[in-house]
């Protein structure tokens, strides 16, 4: 996995989700990290420094991996950016078919008009074991 600077993840993002605008996927993720490895964190609590967690953004597209890691003070604008290549890549969603909220609430509170029919109950003999 490469770590990029967040301007050239953005760009690698971007240039992701237009390979896979036919046929494919892009998967994001982000996570909460300090870049240091459990035993560093434990000699920094013992030594009483504060440990600065940075946010550990991953994408991959099955065939390529990329990431990067932004501060809390950039995070503002990486977020304000990535949003943007959110939006202009998400064409090829399919809206959500809404139903109309009258037609809907009508429908459930009308009775069956039609009653529901019983089941016949099958009761089969059992004919005596022959020996």
């Amino acid at each position: 996995m490469v770590l990029l600077q967040p301007d050239r993840f953005l760009s690698e993002l971007t240039s992701m989700y237009e390979r896979s605008t036919e046929k494919g996927s892009v998967w994001v993720t982000m996570k909460r990290s300090s870049l240091k490895g459990k035993a560093q964190l434990q000699k920094m609590e013992k030594k009483g420094k504060e440990v600065e967690y940075r946010c550990l953004v991953r994408a991959s597209d099955g065939k390529k991996s990329i990431s990067t890691s932004v501060s809390l003070k950039e995070y503002a604008k990486f977020q304000a950016s990535y949003a943007t290549v959110l939006k202009a890549h998400m064409h090829a969603l399919k809206k959500r078919e809404r139903k109309d909220r009258k037609k809907a609430a009508d429908a459930e509170k009308a009775p069956e008009t039609v009653p529901k029919k019983q089941k016949k109950s099958s009761s089969k003999k059992s004919s005596g074991s022959k020996s």
